[in-house]
């Protein structure tokens, strides 16, 4: 006798789905008080990790225990996240950007643009050119923030530049002066003449206002021999515009009008006076044709805190 029982067809394949649970067990019931609606897309509080339907997903519909709690954790962790950030520098900006300290470079660094890298040993910061310390001179630059546990004082290193210039200047006198040397009123003539055929200067400067000069610098420049040449400025020009006419021309380098101390700036030294010039006085009234002028670095006055 044949059994009654079959044993069941393989399933064929299908193109859906099988539910194998029932339709309640797909989603979650509302936890509010009374509703207890069931939702297939429930919503949950973060207050209160309560799951709730779309009508009672706020924390105002479902009245929430722990209302609020969320929000500050949030607010918690954005001041958190800002306070971290704020230690950390934004990226450079025009606001934040610095020129080179190199005293002939005008780069702008720590920009978009270009960045800064800064020199351990002067701690200076310079552009991508001048990054090397054979590029910016290092060894010959005071750190900034140093301070020497001995060594002369700004008063000192004065007096000394100041001693310097009379033992200089006097040796000018007496060798750097045009030969033949004038002695008397015709040979001066014939020098001065001689140099204003070989002078140059701004041709814009009339003839009845130019002042024919010898100008010479200290071996302390950009030049590795002594610079020197003659030229002529206008009578009406200050001291200052002449020292700045006479070092462009020389190839000297001229950091004046970029602040820094007095070991950093020239000065103007004018060797038939044997004084150091002043950068207002008038170049008309304190030289005349054939004077010789020079270009001296660190012989200023002593600066006063």
């Amino acid at each position: 006798m044949e059994s009654s029982s079959t044993s069941p067809a393989p399933l064929e394949s299908q193109t859906f789905t099988t539910m194998d649970k029932d339709l309640e067990a797909i989603g979650a019931h509302c936890q509010y008080t009374y509703c207890n609606q069931l939702d297939f897309l429930p919503f949950r509080c973060e207050s209160c990790k309560g799951t709730y339907c779309l009508n009672h997903r706020t924390e105002t519909a479902h009245k929430c225990p722990r209302a609020g709690e969320w929000a500050a954790a949030r607010r918690k962790a954005a001041a958190l996240s800002s306070t971290t950030n704020s230690a950390i520098p934004g990226k450079p900006t025009l606001l934040t950007a610095s020129q080179c300290s190199h005293p002939s470079c005008k780069t702008y660094i720590n920009t978009l643009n270009s960045v800064g890298v800064g020199c351990p040993t002067c701690n200076r910061q310079y552009c991508l050119k001048h990054r090397l310390k054979e590029d910016h001179s290092c060894s010959k630059l005071i750190p900034i923030g140093a301070r020497p546990s001995s060594g002369p004082t700004q008063a000192e290193k004065a007096k000394a530049a100041f001693g310097r210039l009379r033992v200089w200047g006097k040796e000018k006198q007496a060798a750097v002066l045009p030969k033949p040397k004038p002695s008397t009123a015709a040979s001066r003539i014939i020098a001065v003449n001689a140099l204003k055929r070989t002078a140059k200067g701004d041709a814009k400067v009339p003839m009845d206002k130019r002042i024919y000069l010898y100008v010479e610098a200290e071996a302390n420049t950009t030049s590795s021999k002594l610079p020197k040449g003659e030229y002529w400025y206008s009578k009406d020009w200050s001291v200052g515009r002449v020292l700045d006419a006479a070092a462009k021309s020389l190839q000297v380098e001229n950091v004046n009008n970029r602040g820094g101390g007095e070991e950093e700036r020239l000065r103007v030294f004018h060797v038939e006076h044997g004084r150091l010039l002043e950068f207002g006085e008038k170049t008309g009234d304190v030289c005349v044709n054939g004077n010789t002028v020079v270009l001296l670095r660190g012989v200023g006055p002593a600066e006063t805190d």
